[in-house]
């Protein structure tokens, strides 16, 4: 298996897992934050799509429009108004398959390609970074976990109900 399949493979398992979590938020909480400056429940659904959008354009086509913003004006300025949680699970699930169609194009020659962006002082290959995206799902996944724990003392697993 190369690293473009083991990608593939991974994000696909880790899809499943976020949507589960993500489903099991509850729909009259989701303005709750455990602390002013948080992202409420409702926001990180946004955050990680919108993330995983402009992530795979750094690492595919070097775009690195999403992190200007994020960088300038904060992570707040880059969410948009939360509506609904099932229209932001459906936006999950866009970009989820946006992401494997173009990470299934890329070529596998291409994924040690560097993306580098001196003025944010970062760069790596295109291939860390996408599997970045899957490290960044799982950090919040567990973190909308941990506000479902607090909030209702519940388990937020998709492996328990």
């Amino acid at each position: 298996m190369d690293r473009k399949e083991l990608f593939l493979k991974q994000k696909e398992a880790e899809h499943k897992g976020t949507v589960a979590i993500y489903a099991k938020i509850p729909r009259d909480r989701l303005g709750w934050r455990p602390a002013e400056g948080m992202l409420t429940l409702g926001q990180m659904a946004p955050h990680v799509w919108r993330s995983e959008e402009g992530v795979f354009r750094i690492a595919i086509d070097g775009d690195w429009n999403y992190y200007a913003k994020r960088i300038r004006e904060g992570i707040f300025a880059t969410l948009g108004e939360v509506k609904s949680l099932d229209e932001e699970l459906r936006e999950i699930g866009r970009v989820h398959r946006a992401t494997l169609h173009a990470a299934q194009a890329f070529p596998l020659d291409r994924w040690e390609e560097i993306r580098a962006n001196p003025e944010y002082r970062t760069h790596g290959a295109a291939g860390v970074i996408l599997f970045r995206i899957i490290e960044h799902h799982i950090h919040h996944r567990a973190q909308v976990g941990t506000y479902i724990h607090i909030l209702t003392g519940g388990k937020a697993s998709p492996y328990a109900d």
